[in-house]
């Protein structure tokens, strides 16, 4: 299984951007973390196969949105309200088991991240 994650860049906080991770096919639940600079990876959101099962960090409630095209097998994180500290390297995930959990272990398959810097 192979992940991409793009569309990360440079943003101004109060902005918005839309990252998305590509995979190569077949039934996953998928979720997205982050990595700050000197920080440990944390999770921002997840998505069940069907979608019908979301769920996010407390940090990023009511401004992330995750949805995902399973015709395109891409997974995209819409973010509004950015702030600095939302800075970081945002990863996808892949779980095989379809759990869609908050756990960064339960995920099988890693994409190589793409970076979000949010200027204040």
């Amino acid at each position: 299984v192979q992940l991409q994650a793009s569309g990360g860049g440079l943003v101004q906080a109060g902005g918005s951007l839309r990252i998305s991770c590509a995979t190569s096919g077949g039934r996953y639940a998928v979720g997205w973390f982050r990595q700050a600079p000197g920080k440990e990876r944390e999770f921002v959101s997840a998505i069940s196969w069907t979608g019908g099962r979301i769920s996010y960090a407390d940090s990023v409630k009511g401004r992330f949105s995750i949805s995902r095209d399973n015709a395109k097998n891409t997974v995209y994180l819409q973010m509004n309200s950015l702030k600095p500290e939302d800075t970081a390297v945002y990863y996808c995930a892949a779980d095989p088991d379809l759990r869609a959990t908050m756990t960064l272990d339960d995920y099988e398959y890693w994409g190589q991240g793409t970076e979000v810097t949010v200027s204040s």
